[in-house]
Protein backbone atom coordinates (compact mmCIF):
# COMPACT_ATOMS: atom_id res chain seq x y z
CA UNK A 1 0.00 0.00 0.00
CA UNK A 2 1.01 3.31 -0.73
CA UNK A 3 1.38 5.25 2.28
CA UNK A 4 1.22 8.98 3.25
CA UNK A 5 2.77 11.35 5.73
CA UNK A 6 0.04 10.75 7.80
CA UNK A 7 -0.45 6.64 7.38
CA UNK A 8 3.68 6.78 8.38
CA UNK A 9 3.46 9.44 11.22
CA UNK A 10 0.80 6.42 12.84
CA UNK A 11 2.97 3.29 12.85
CA UNK A 12 5.87 5.24 13.85
CA UNK A 13 4.09 5.75 16.87
CA UNK A 14 4.51 9.95 16.31
CA UNK A 15 0.67 9.96 17.53
CA UNK A 16 0.72 7.09 20.69
CA UNK A 17 0.96 3.25 21.38
CA UNK A 18 -2.67 2.89 20.91
CA UNK A 19 -2.72 4.33 17.36
CA UNK A 20 0.17 2.87 15.89
CA UNK A 21 -1.24 -0.59 16.85
CA UNK A 22 -4.40 0.30 15.52
CA UNK A 23 -2.78 1.54 12.49
CA UNK A 24 -0.95 -1.83 12.04
CA UNK A 25 -4.05 -3.52 12.18
CA UNK A 26 -5.50 -1.37 9.69
CA UNK A 27 -2.40 -1.48 6.73
CA UNK A 28 -2.86 -5.89 7.19
CA UNK A 29 -7.02 -5.34 6.53
CA UNK A 30 -6.63 -2.50 4.36
CA UNK A 31 -3.95 -4.87 2.17
CA UNK A 32 -6.38 -7.48 2.39
CA UNK A 33 -8.78 -5.74 0.84
CA UNK A 34 -6.66 -4.39 -2.17
CA UNK A 35 -6.83 -1.16 -1.35
CA UNK A 36 -3.79 1.09 -2.85
CA UNK A 37 -4.28 3.96 -0.10
CA UNK A 38 -5.67 5.37 2.62
CA UNK A 39 -7.93 8.42 2.90
CA UNK A 40 -9.12 10.24 6.36
CA UNK A 41 -12.21 9.91 8.10
CA UNK A 42 -15.08 12.55 9.68
CA UNK A 43 -16.70 10.05 12.31
CA UNK A 44 -17.26 6.60 13.40
CA UNK A 45 -19.89 4.43 14.55
CA UNK A 46 -18.88 1.50 16.90
CA UNK A 47 -20.47 -1.67 16.65
CA UNK A 48 -18.03 -3.77 18.61
CA UNK A 49 -19.54 -1.94 22.23
CA UNK A 50 -22.33 -4.70 21.69
CA UNK A 51 -20.79 -7.13 24.28
CA UNK A 52 -20.67 -10.67 22.87
CA UNK A 53 -18.10 -12.14 25.54
CA UNK A 54 -14.43 -11.80 26.70
CA UNK A 55 -12.80 -10.68 23.58
CA UNK A 56 -14.71 -7.81 23.35
CA UNK A 57 -13.57 -6.47 26.38
CA UNK A 58 -10.22 -7.78 26.15
CA UNK A 59 -9.84 -5.82 22.01
CA UNK A 60 -10.99 -1.96 23.87
CA UNK A 61 -9.05 -3.01 27.11
CA UNK A 62 -5.86 -3.09 25.20
CA UNK A 63 -5.77 0.32 24.15
CA UNK A 64 -7.21 1.62 26.97
CA UNK A 65 -4.13 0.50 28.45
CA UNK A 66 -1.90 1.90 25.64
CA UNK A 67 -3.60 5.58 26.61
CA UNK A 68 -5.65 5.54 23.80
CA UNK A 69 -7.97 8.65 22.25
CA UNK A 70 -10.32 8.20 18.97
CA UNK A 71 -8.95 11.04 16.78
CA UNK A 72 -12.81 11.56 14.90
CA UNK A 73 -16.02 12.29 16.63
CA UNK A 74 -16.85 8.41 17.57
CA UNK A 75 -20.72 7.39 18.74
CA UNK A 76 -21.41 3.92 19.94
CA UNK A 77 -24.07 1.13 18.32
CA UNK A 78 -26.86 -0.19 20.92
CA UNK A 79 -25.14 -2.46 23.83
CA UNK A 80 -26.22 -6.16 24.73
CA UNK A 81 -28.68 -4.63 27.32
CA UNK A 82 -30.46 -1.30 29.05
CA UNK A 83 -29.04 -1.08 31.38
CA UNK A 84 -31.08 1.80 32.55
CA UNK A 85 -33.78 -1.29 33.28
CA UNK A 86 -32.08 -3.68 34.67
CA UNK A 87 -34.99 -5.22 36.27
CA UNK A 88 -36.79 -5.80 32.46
CA UNK A 89 -33.22 -8.52 31.34
CA UNK A 90 -34.66 -11.75 30.82
CA UNK A 91 -31.02 -13.05 30.36
CA UNK A 92 -28.02 -14.09 32.40
CA UNK A 93 -27.49 -11.43 34.80
CA UNK A 94 -23.53 -10.91 34.55
CA UNK A 95 -23.99 -9.85 31.38
CA UNK A 96 -25.22 -6.36 32.50
CA UNK A 97 -21.48 -5.80 34.53
CA UNK A 98 -19.74 -7.10 31.80
CA UNK A 99 -21.73 -4.63 29.28
CA UNK A 100 -21.56 -1.55 31.82
CA UNK A 101 -17.53 -2.28 31.81
CA UNK A 102 -17.67 -2.54 27.77
CA UNK A 103 -19.12 1.03 27.63
CA UNK A 104 -17.22 2.32 30.05
CA UNK A 105 -14.10 1.33 28.66
CA UNK A 106 -15.51 2.73 25.09
CA UNK A 107 -15.89 6.05 27.04
CA UNK A 108 -12.31 6.40 27.88
CA UNK A 109 -11.04 5.75 24.80
CA UNK A 110 -13.19 8.94 24.23
CA UNK A 111 -16.16 7.76 22.38
CA UNK A 112 -19.69 8.88 22.57
CA UNK A 113 -22.32 6.52 25.03
CA UNK A 114 -25.01 7.29 22.15
CA UNK A 115 -25.90 3.45 22.29
CA UNK A 116 -28.10 3.52 19.34
CA UNK A 117 -28.06 1.62 16.15
CA UNK A 118 -29.58 5.07 14.52
CA UNK A 119 -27.47 7.72 15.60
CA UNK A 120 -28.20 9.83 12.05
CA UNK A 121 -31.61 10.43 13.68
CA UNK A 122 -30.45 13.06 16.00
CA UNK A 123 -26.46 13.43 15.76
CA UNK A 124 -24.46 15.54 13.33
CA UNK A 125 -25.10 13.58 9.93
CA UNK A 126 -22.36 12.62 7.62
CA UNK A 127 -22.38 15.11 4.71
CA UNK A 128 -23.00 13.34 0.93
CA UNK A 129 -19.72 12.26 -0.35
CA UNK A 130 -17.85 12.65 2.98
CA UNK A 131 -15.80 9.52 4.07
CA UNK A 132 -16.62 7.66 7.43
CA UNK A 133 -16.05 4.37 9.07
CA UNK A 134 -19.21 2.95 10.50
CA UNK A 135 -20.42 0.08 11.81
CA UNK A 136 -24.08 -1.48 12.09
CA UNK A 137 -25.79 -2.61 9.41
CA UNK A 138 -28.86 -0.42 8.68
CA UNK A 139 -26.74 2.84 9.73
CA UNK A 140 -24.10 1.77 7.04
CA UNK A 141 -27.34 1.19 3.97
CA UNK A 142 -29.01 4.59 5.49
CA UNK A 143 -26.27 6.87 5.72
CA UNK A 144 -24.93 5.53 1.81
CA UNK A 145 -28.37 4.94 0.55
CA UNK A 146 -30.38 8.28 2.49
CA UNK A 147 -27.90 10.34 2.84
CA UNK A 148 -25.23 10.00 0.15
CA UNK A 149 -21.98 9.63 2.82
CA UNK A 150 -19.81 6.72 2.53
CA UNK A 151 -18.86 4.32 4.30
CA UNK A 152 -17.50 0.54 4.20
CA UNK A 153 -19.08 -1.95 5.45
CA UNK A 154 -17.44 -1.89 8.90
CA UNK A 155 -17.28 -5.08 11.80
CA UNK A 156 -16.85 -5.17 15.16
CA UNK A 157 -12.73 -4.24 15.81
CA UNK A 158 -11.83 -2.99 12.31
CA UNK A 159 -14.55 0.15 13.67
CA UNK A 160 -12.47 0.85 16.80
CA UNK A 161 -9.13 1.02 14.86
CA UNK A 162 -10.62 3.53 12.00
CA UNK A 163 -11.69 5.88 14.54
CA UNK A 164 -8.66 5.74 17.22
CA UNK A 165 -6.43 6.60 13.90
CA UNK A 166 -9.16 8.41 11.83
CA UNK A 167 -8.10 6.64 8.66
CA UNK A 168 -9.31 3.88 6.50
CA UNK A 169 -7.95 2.03 3.28
CA UNK A 170 -9.72 3.77 -0.14
CA UNK A 171 -11.67 0.46 -0.80
CA UNK A 172 -15.40 -1.01 -0.62
CA UNK A 173 -17.73 1.66 -0.63
CA UNK A 174 -15.51 4.53 -0.74
CA UNK A 175 -14.48 4.13 -4.47
CA UNK A 176 -16.37 5.58 -6.57
CA UNK A 177 -17.16 2.03 -8.61
CA UNK A 178 -18.06 -0.07 -5.83
CA UNK A 179 -20.98 2.32 -5.46
CA UNK A 180 -22.17 1.93 -9.42
CA UNK A 181 -25.27 -0.08 -9.31
CA UNK A 182 -25.08 -3.54 -10.41
CA UNK A 183 -28.58 -4.76 -10.84
CA UNK A 184 -31.90 -2.86 -11.64
CA UNK A 185 -34.81 -3.62 -10.31
CA UNK A 186 -38.42 -2.72 -11.71
CA UNK A 187 -41.01 -2.80 -8.20
CA UNK A 188 -44.57 -3.01 -7.98
CA UNK A 189 -46.23 0.02 -6.42
CA UNK A 190 -48.32 0.25 -3.00
CA UNK A 191 -51.45 -0.07 -4.67
CA UNK A 192 -50.08 -3.31 -6.94
CA UNK A 193 -48.77 -5.01 -3.88
CA UNK A 194 -51.71 -4.54 -2.24
CA UNK A 195 -49.92 -3.92 1.05
CA UNK A 196 -50.31 -1.19 3.91
CA UNK A 197 -46.51 1.44 3.50
CA UNK A 198 -45.46 -0.24 6.71
CA UNK A 199 -45.81 -3.29 5.40
CA UNK A 200 -44.37 -2.34 1.92
CA UNK A 201 -40.96 -0.97 3.04
CA UNK A 202 -40.31 -4.05 4.75
CA UNK A 203 -41.43 -6.83 2.40
CA UNK A 204 -39.51 -4.57 -0.82
CA UNK A 205 -36.60 -4.38 1.64
CA UNK A 206 -36.57 -8.15 2.25
CA UNK A 207 -36.99 -9.01 -1.43
CA UNK A 208 -34.28 -6.74 -2.83
CA UNK A 209 -31.91 -8.55 0.11
CA UNK A 210 -32.48 -11.54 -1.29
CA UNK A 211 -32.79 -10.41 -5.31
CA UNK A 212 -29.00 -8.68 -4.94
CA UNK A 213 -27.11 -10.35 -2.03
CA UNK A 214 -24.01 -8.43 -1.47
CA UNK A 215 -24.87 -5.88 -4.62
CA UNK A 216 -25.92 -2.08 -5.13
CA UNK A 217 -29.50 -2.16 -6.36
CA UNK A 218 -30.99 0.20 -8.62
CA UNK A 219 -34.77 1.14 -7.49
CA UNK A 220 -37.50 1.61 -9.70
CA UNK A 221 -40.80 2.28 -8.90
CA UNK A 222 -40.89 3.37 -5.06
CA UNK A 223 -43.56 5.93 -4.19
CA UNK A 224 -41.31 9.34 -4.35
CA UNK A 225 -42.94 10.83 -0.99
CA UNK A 226 -41.18 7.84 0.80
CA UNK A 227 -39.56 9.20 4.06
CA UNK A 228 -37.03 8.38 5.67
CA UNK A 229 -38.52 6.15 8.50
CA UNK A 230 -39.86 4.11 5.56
CA UNK A 231 -36.34 3.91 3.56
CA UNK A 232 -34.71 3.12 6.77
CA UNK A 233 -37.43 -0.19 7.50
CA UNK A 234 -36.23 -1.25 3.32
CA UNK A 235 -32.58 -0.38 4.64
CA UNK A 236 -32.53 -2.47 7.53
CA UNK A 237 -34.47 -5.34 6.17
CA UNK A 238 -32.55 -5.53 2.82
CA UNK A 239 -29.60 -5.45 5.15
CA UNK A 240 -30.89 -8.53 7.13
CA UNK A 241 -31.74 -10.56 4.28
CA UNK A 242 -29.11 -10.09 1.84
CA UNK A 243 -26.30 -7.79 2.95
CA UNK A 244 -27.77 -5.10 1.91
CA UNK A 245 -25.28 -1.76 2.06
CA UNK A 246 -26.37 0.48 -0.82
CA UNK A 247 -28.92 0.99 -3.09
CA UNK A 248 -30.34 3.92 -5.28
CA UNK A 249 -33.87 4.78 -5.20
CA UNK A 250 -34.97 6.58 -8.63
CA UNK A 251 -36.07 10.29 -7.75
CA UNK A 252 -35.60 9.82 -3.94
CA UNK A 253 -31.97 9.05 -2.81
CA UNK A 254 -29.20 11.83 -3.22
CA UNK A 255 -26.97 9.77 -6.00
CA UNK A 256 -29.47 7.97 -8.08
CA UNK A 257 -29.57 10.92 -10.60
CA UNK A 258 -25.84 10.16 -11.04
CA UNK A 259 -25.95 6.44 -11.56
CA UNK A 260 -25.81 5.31 -15.17
CA UNK A 261 -28.06 2.10 -15.60
CA UNK A 262 -27.64 1.74 -19.40
CA UNK A 263 -26.39 -2.23 -19.81
CA UNK A 264 -27.21 -2.67 -16.11
CA UNK A 265 -29.15 -6.18 -15.67
CA UNK A 266 -32.85 -4.90 -15.31
CA UNK A 267 -35.08 -7.44 -13.65
CA UNK A 268 -38.85 -6.92 -12.13
CA UNK A 269 -39.92 -7.96 -9.16
CA UNK A 270 -43.49 -9.13 -9.02
CA UNK A 271 -46.71 -8.01 -6.36
CA UNK A 272 -47.04 -11.76 -5.68
CA UNK A 273 -43.34 -11.81 -4.93
CA UNK A 274 -43.62 -9.22 -2.19
CA UNK A 275 -46.68 -10.24 -0.65
CA UNK A 276 -44.74 -13.80 -0.21
CA UNK A 277 -41.92 -12.14 1.25
CA UNK A 278 -44.19 -11.12 4.17
CA UNK A 279 -46.54 -14.15 4.17
CA UNK A 280 -42.63 -15.95 4.82
CA UNK A 281 -42.02 -13.60 8.16
CA UNK A 282 -45.72 -13.42 9.36
CA UNK A 283 -46.28 -16.96 10.28
CA UNK A 284 -49.25 -15.98 12.57
CA UNK A 285 -52.62 -17.35 12.95
CA UNK A 286 -55.45 -15.42 14.16
CA UNK A 287 -56.87 -16.40 17.90
CA UNK A 288 -53.20 -17.04 18.64
CA UNK A 289 -51.75 -16.06 22.46
CA UNK A 290 -49.67 -12.55 21.86
CA UNK A 291 -46.61 -12.50 24.31
CA UNK A 292 -45.84 -8.98 23.31
CA UNK A 293 -44.94 -6.66 20.67
CA UNK A 294 -42.12 -5.38 19.85
CA UNK A 295 -41.10 -2.33 18.10
CA UNK A 296 -38.14 -0.13 17.48
CA UNK A 297 -35.67 -2.36 15.08
CA UNK A 298 -33.71 -0.01 14.27
CA UNK A 299 -34.81 2.47 16.72
CA UNK A 300 -38.14 4.40 16.89
CA UNK A 301 -37.56 8.29 15.43
CA UNK A 302 -39.66 10.90 17.13
CA UNK A 303 -42.08 10.45 14.09
CA UNK A 304 -42.50 6.82 14.49
CA UNK A 305 -43.38 7.27 18.05
CA UNK A 306 -45.97 10.51 17.18
CA UNK A 307 -47.74 7.44 15.02
CA UNK A 308 -47.43 5.42 17.81
CA UNK A 309 -49.09 7.92 20.32
CA UNK A 310 -51.60 8.64 17.69
CA UNK A 311 -52.66 4.70 17.17
CA UNK A 312 -53.24 4.06 20.75
CA UNK A 313 -54.88 7.16 22.00
CA UNK A 314 -58.23 6.64 23.99
CA UNK A 315 -57.58 2.63 23.32
CA UNK A 316 -57.01 -0.15 26.23
CA UNK A 317 -54.00 -2.92 26.46
CA UNK A 318 -54.82 -5.88 27.80
CA UNK A 319 -52.55 -7.25 30.94
CA UNK A 320 -51.79 -10.52 28.95
CA UNK A 321 -49.46 -8.89 26.64
CA UNK A 322 -46.40 -6.39 27.01
CA UNK A 323 -45.44 -3.58 24.68
CA UNK A 324 -41.96 -2.82 24.13
CA UNK A 325 -40.29 0.39 22.14
CA UNK A 326 -36.51 0.39 21.75
CA UNK A 327 -34.49 3.33 20.72
CA UNK A 328 -31.94 6.19 21.81
CA UNK A 329 -31.76 7.66 25.51
CA UNK A 330 -31.97 10.88 23.58
CA UNK A 331 -35.34 9.94 22.18
CA UNK A 332 -36.57 8.46 25.19
CA UNK A 333 -35.93 11.17 27.17
CA UNK A 334 -38.08 13.87 24.80
CA UNK A 335 -40.47 11.28 24.76
CA UNK A 336 -40.59 11.05 28.75
CA UNK A 337 -40.78 14.72 28.96
CA UNK A 338 -43.67 15.79 27.05
CA UNK A 339 -46.78 15.31 27.64
CA UNK A 340 -48.24 15.32 24.18
CA UNK A 341 -47.18 11.56 24.84
CA UNK A 342 -49.56 10.76 27.15
CA UNK A 343 -51.53 7.86 25.48
CA UNK A 344 -48.10 6.13 25.44
CA UNK A 345 -48.13 5.74 28.77
CA UNK A 346 -51.57 5.53 29.29
CA UNK A 347 -51.54 2.09 27.09
CA UNK A 348 -48.77 1.02 29.18
CA UNK A 349 -46.13 1.33 26.65
CA UNK A 350 -42.12 0.39 27.55
CA UNK A 351 -39.53 2.47 26.60
CA UNK A 352 -36.40 0.01 26.31
CA UNK A 353 -32.93 2.27 25.83
CA UNK A 354 -29.33 1.47 24.75
CA UNK A 355 -30.40 -1.68 23.40
CA UNK A 356 -32.97 -3.67 20.86
CA UNK A 357 -35.37 -6.23 21.86
CA UNK A 358 -34.10 -8.40 18.82
CA UNK A 359 -31.08 -8.88 20.86
CA UNK A 360 -31.59 -8.16 24.45
CA UNK A 361 -34.38 -10.83 26.08
CA UNK A 362 -37.40 -8.00 27.70
CA UNK A 363 -40.13 -10.33 26.94
CA UNK A 364 -41.39 -12.07 30.52
CA UNK A 365 -43.62 -14.77 29.10
CA UNK A 366 -42.54 -17.49 27.86
CA UNK A 367 -44.98 -18.60 25.97
CA UNK A 368 -46.86 -16.79 23.05
CA UNK A 369 -46.23 -15.09 20.30
CA UNK A 370 -44.22 -11.77 19.68
CA UNK A 371 -45.21 -9.38 16.96
CA UNK A 372 -43.64 -7.01 15.53
CA UNK A 373 -43.36 -3.96 12.50
CA UNK A 374 -40.08 -4.48 11.57
CA UNK A 375 -38.56 -6.87 8.95
CA UNK A 376 -35.40 -6.78 10.62
CA UNK A 377 -36.78 -8.37 13.60
CA UNK A 378 -39.04 -10.55 12.33
CA UNK A 379 -35.54 -12.00 10.11
CA UNK A 380 -33.39 -12.18 13.09
CA UNK A 381 -35.81 -12.45 16.47
CA UNK A 382 -36.50 -16.35 15.93
CA UNK A 383 -32.45 -17.18 16.09
CA UNK A 384 -31.86 -14.39 18.67
CA UNK A 385 -34.39 -15.44 20.96
CA UNK A 386 -36.01 -18.69 20.14
CA UNK A 387 -38.98 -17.45 19.63
CA UNK A 388 -41.67 -17.35 17.20
CA UNK A 389 -42.41 -13.58 15.61
CA UNK A 390 -44.90 -12.79 13.12
CA UNK A 391 -44.49 -9.35 11.15
CA UNK A 392 -47.69 -7.46 10.76
CA UNK A 393 -48.83 -3.89 10.51
CA UNK A 394 -49.00 -1.37 13.60
CA UNK A 395 -52.63 -1.08 13.91
CA UNK A 396 -52.83 -4.84 13.64
CA UNK A 397 -50.29 -5.14 16.64
CA UNK A 398 -52.32 -2.22 18.44
CA UNK A 399 -55.75 -4.61 17.72
CA UNK A 400 -53.62 -7.56 19.23
CA UNK A 401 -52.31 -5.70 22.48
CA UNK A 402 -55.87 -4.80 22.73
CA UNK A 403 -57.05 -8.54 23.73
CA UNK A 404 -53.99 -10.51 24.00
CA UNK A 405 -54.66 -12.37 20.72
CA UNK A 406 -53.48 -11.95 17.41
CA UNK A 407 -56.23 -10.17 15.78
CA UNK A 408 -57.74 -10.43 12.09
CA UNK A 409 -56.03 -8.41 9.26
CA UNK A 410 -58.08 -5.54 7.83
Amino acid sequence: MKLEAADRALLAGEHGAAAERAMMLLVRYGEACGAERFIPIESAHIDGCLYHGPSSIDFVQRFVDLGGKVRVPTTLNVAAVDVTHPGWHCGPPAIIAQQKKLTRLHEKLGCLPTLTCAPYQRMARPRRGEHVAWAESNAIVFINSVLGARTDRYGDFTDLCAALTGRVPLAGLHRDEARRPAIVLDLPSVEAAGLPRDLYFAAIGYVVGRRAPGLVPYLRGLPRDASEDELKALGATGASSGALALFHAEDITPEAADMPTGGVPAESVSAAEVCAAIDGLCSAAEGETVAAICLGTPHYSISEFAALNRAVDGRHRSPASEIYVSTSREIAAEVESDASFDALRAFGIRIVVDTCTYLAPVVRQTSGLILTTSGKFAHYGPGNLGRRVALMTLERCIRSAETGVVAAPC
